[in-house]
């Protein structure tokens, strides 16, 4: 019989928990999610309406399992596996969490764009439940990191800051429509998986360079502007982007946008294997804010990833990716 591993322990707790908040509160699973994720960071249950039975119930899971004993990985992981069956449970579309081997890969990324660095800030104008800015914080153990998410969801912003909690990261949460003004001082990075359609608020789209000339505006156009706007010059952007952003209508207007404010560092097309359809497939783009002294690439760092399980693949892209950095920078 195969023993249990630590994920799925920690993800039991979460889901049984849940399961039985959400009954006695009578609210979706995500919400008791939330619930019970913020009980285990308080270390009490701070649900007064629930009955006694209930709270010594619950209270019972607690005791025989704590957080101190298991990584901040695992911990994220089980979490976000909670996450991931309470969205298929009430069926979010709009709202996919960006796959661990995503976040992964971008997390190693940062790590060598940011390398030296003592510390640094950094954004996620579409955090979402926090999946990939948790990812990626865990990545960076060397480096003192202010960092800020924005997502307009109030119920996803509440599942990534009770997410931020249970590993101890200190992040500044935002909950409003990230194309609005945002109160956030430039940041060193962004890391954004897209969101990807069109975006309805014409009047607010209005004010953006890249807006349509006609009808709604792509609201992935309009975050990268607005994300190329909070990035301190010679800072870095990590962009999960549609294959088609250069071939789509304003793919003309963004060019333009591009030329005048970033320099395109990397272009990383994601294996083909990890979307349902060619039209769902995406690359990791890497920007950085143009500054003056800093000069473009001699060469743009393009690979096209092979699958995140082929180890000797993978090797070869990063071999790759350091010979890169030794002649670009």
């Amino acid at each position: 019989m195969n023993e249990i591993s630590p994920v799925e322990h920690l993800f039991h707790l979460f889901d049984e928990t849940a399961a039985i908040l959400q009954q006695e509160l009578e609210c979706t699973y995500l919400d008791a999610l939330a619930e019970t994720a913020e009980n285990l960071f308080q270390e009490k249950i701070l649900q007064e309406e629930m009955s006694d039975f209930t709270k010594k119930r619950v209270w019972k899971k607690y005791e025989e399992t704590k957080l101190a004993d298991y990584s901040q990985e695992e911990i994220r992981q089980a979490y976000q596996f909670a996450i991931l069956k309470g969205m298929q449970e009430n069926v979010q579309p709009p709202h996919q969490m960006t796959p661990d081997s995503i976040g992964l890969f971008m997390g190693y990324l940062l790590e060598k764009f940011m390398s030296g660095k003592e510390e640094f800030s950094i954004l996620d104008p579409a955090v979402g439940t926090g999946n990939l800015l948790l990812t990626v914080l865990n990545r960076q153990s060397e480096a003192s990191i202010t960092a800020a998410g924005v997502e307009v969801d109030d119920l996803l912003l509440k599942l990534a800051w009770c997410g931020a909690n249970l590993l101890e990261k200190s992040v500044q949460f935002y909950n409003q429509d990230a194309l609005e003004p945002l109160l956030i001082d430039p940041v060193d990075t962004v890391i954004c998986d897209l969101p990807f359609g069109w975006y309805p608020n014409d009047r607010r789209a209005a004010d953006y360079e890249l807006k349509a000339e006609e009808g709604h505006s792509y609201a992935h156009h309009l975050f990268i502007e607005q994300s190329v706007k909070h990035t301190k010059p010679g800072g870095y952007l990590f962009f999960l982007i549609p294959n088609g952003l250069f071939e789509e209508e304003g793919a003309e207007k963004l060019h333009r946008f591009f030329q005048k404010s970033v320099h395109i560092q990397g272009l990383i097309q994601l294996p083909m294997t990890m979307f349902k359809n060619k039209q769902a497939a995406k690359s990791i783009m890497i920007l950085q804010k143009q500054q003056a002294g800093i000069s473009a690439p001699k060469q743009v760092f393009l690979a096209t990833m092979p699958s995140m399980k082929d180890r000797q693949a993978m090797q070869s892209i990063m071999l790759k990716l350091e010979a890169w950095f030794k002649e670009n920078k």
